[in-house]
């Protein structure tokens, strides 16, 4: 293989492809990226057998063929190099670059030894603007569970059904949900559920125009965005029936200023601790009252306007938890459903999401 391409180029090029490989692979194969070339174009890929990222671009192929290199290494190496043009001539075994003056010699392993791509075929596939994806898993997937021992919870499930993809993540304690309406037949109704450090890989690669084609195929789910494609094992098992979840009811809706609630929650969560982090919220007569207390620390107590007439609602919650969803939403009002008995309170907004929050009992 022998190719000529500019530095820029190459540099982004394992720049979009290296993230998800480990500092330690378990083999030493994983520690590579595999360079080939098919035409005009050039490729590179990295897998972990969980998740495989692939990008390609355009490149002078002098010499078709393939090559692995260590993936960490040669991103550093190129990093340093001249804005110029990249040579490089490689034999199945060993890499030669060049950069202007630069000259340098990177041992590599054969092509024939990396894992081999899945192919595509027979897959089912949705089409969905990359912008609004990237959107609902923001806003969802901090609410993923990150205990081993419910793996199931680890990441956000896909379920697409009748003309919807719902993007749904729990960890028994809060749910948050965000759907949107796709074009697919009935027939191609289907739950996945994508690991977290997939979720935030995919996350990453998400934004800009265009669409993100998404491909269901036994195991796997493929994202093909542009020249990219990242695909990831999903996980196996069942998940908690969320429908019956959201179905949770509410007596009382009051309306929130989101920066404002948001910038109340930090100022009262800094007097939290490990052992008592948890906040009391009283709403009454257009006014929420939030408080903390601490025996390692004090008190903290604060309030905001809102709109509301009911009666005192008292709940109780995790301030983490109660911040979460503000972050990631940006309309400026939300609005929160509460009972006056202490069950799960509901934050809703001007889109189709919801987030259902566990009270705590202290």
């Amino acid at each position: 293989m022998k190719i000529r391409i500019p530095q820029p180029t190459l540099y982004d090029a394992l720049s979009k492809v290296q993230n998800i490989v480990p500092n330690k692979a378990p083999d030493l194969i994983l520690s590579n990226v595999l360079i080939y070339t098919l035409e005009d174009k050039i490729f590179f890929r990295t897998t972990t057998q969980e998740m495989t990222m692939e990008y390609s671009c355009e490149a002078e192929i002098l010499e078709q063929g393939e090559i692995t290199l260590p993936v960490r290494k040669l991103t550093g190496i190129v990093h340093e190099l001249s804005s110029g043009i990249v040579t490089i001539d490689a034999t199945s075994e060993t890499a030669s670059m060049t950069c202007g003056s630069y000259r340098s010699k990177i041992l590599g392993i054969p092509a024939n030894k990396f894992p081999a791509k899945q192919s595509l075929e027979d897959g089912i596939t949705y089409m969905l603007d990359q912008n609004k994806l990237m959107d609902m898993l923001k806003k969802t997937s901090y609410a993923a569970s990150t205990d081993d021992s419910r793996a199931i919870l680890n990441g956000v499930m896909f379920n697409f059904e009748n003309g919807k993809l719902t993007c749904v993540a729990t960890d028994c304690r809060r749910l948050a949900l965000y759907e949107t309406e796709v074009e697919f037949p009935p027939e191609n109704n289907r739950d996945v559920i994508l690991p977290t450090k997939a979720v935030s890989e995919l996350i990453r690669v998400l934004g800009g125009e265009g669409q993100v084609k998404i491909t269901i195929k036994e195991n796997q789910a493929i994202f093909n965005v542009g020249e990219l494609t990242f695909s990831s094992k999903v996980l196996s098992g069942t998940y908690p029936d969320f429908k019956r979840i959201v179905l949770t009811t509410c007596d009382h809706r009051i309306e929130i200023n989101r920066e404002e609630f948001l910038a109340v929650l930090k100022r009262i969560s800094v007097s939290t601790t490990p052992t008592t982090n948890s906040m009391r919220l009283c709403f009454a007569d257009n006014l929420l009252t939030i408080s903390v207390s601490a025996p390692e620390i004090g008190e903290a107590v604060d309030t905001i306007a809102i709109k509301y007439d009911g009666p005192e609602i008292v709940s109780i919650f995790n301030p983490e938890f109660m911040m979460d969803p503000l972050r990631n939403l940006t309309s400026d009002v939300i609005y929160m459903e509460l009972n006056t008995t202490p069950t799960p309170g509901l934050i809703k907004s001007d889109i189709p999401f919801l987030y259902v929050i566990m009270p705590l009992r202290v």
